[in-house]
């Protein structure tokens, strides 16, 4: 199946955090708080896709409120986070939105993603993901994580859903 076709199947589109959302560093002020720092074309690109029809679900190994904090901001209703083991996340969705593996994209960067990557109907990343991700990818980012790689992504899928037959 083609790339077009791949996202015109899509139902659900399901994203890590770490590496995708963001940049993939780790920063902590003085008091021990993790922050993080999310791109706001990121977000555009989400309720964009959202408006297309696309149901948006976050899978994210960590756990950490300014993830919630921004993923509630942006209208994600599923999000799941201090998990490593996210296959079992993503058969979850599956069920919730009667859909088929086809009908979902995950996007990642690093190895505990390629287990659902391997799974998916359209798997997608950003330009620095690790190599072992990247040879399983279906669409490859010309972005990096925390630098607009989501909402590339988001536009990739809105072009190809309203593209003709």
């Amino acid at each position: 199946m083609d790339l077009t076709a791949r996202a015109r199947a899509l139902r659900l589109a399901v994203f890590d955090v770490d590496g995708v959302f963001t940049d993939g560093r780790l920063i902590y002020s003085p008091k021990g708080e993790e922050l993080k720092v999310f791109h706001v074309r990121d977000g555009l690109g989400i309720k964009r896709l959202q408006a297309s029809g696309v149901e948006i679900a976050i899978i994210s190994g960590r756990a950490s409120e300014a993830v919630s904090l921004r993923m509630t901001e942006l209208g994600i209703r599923h999000i799941f986070q201090g998990d490593h083991d996210k296959l079992p996340l993503l058969h979850r969705l599956l069920a919730e939105f009667a859909c088929t593996a086809e009908q979902v994209s995950f996007m990642g960067d690093d190895l505990p993603d390629l287990p659902v990557m391997r799974e998916v109907g359209l798997a997608a990343c950003p330009a620095d993901a690790v190599a072992p991700v990247a040879e399983v990818c279906h669409w490859h980012a010309g972005l990096d994580g925390g630098r607009g790689a989501v909402r590339e992504f988001c536009e990739f899928v809105i072009r190809a859903r309203s593209a003709g037959p």
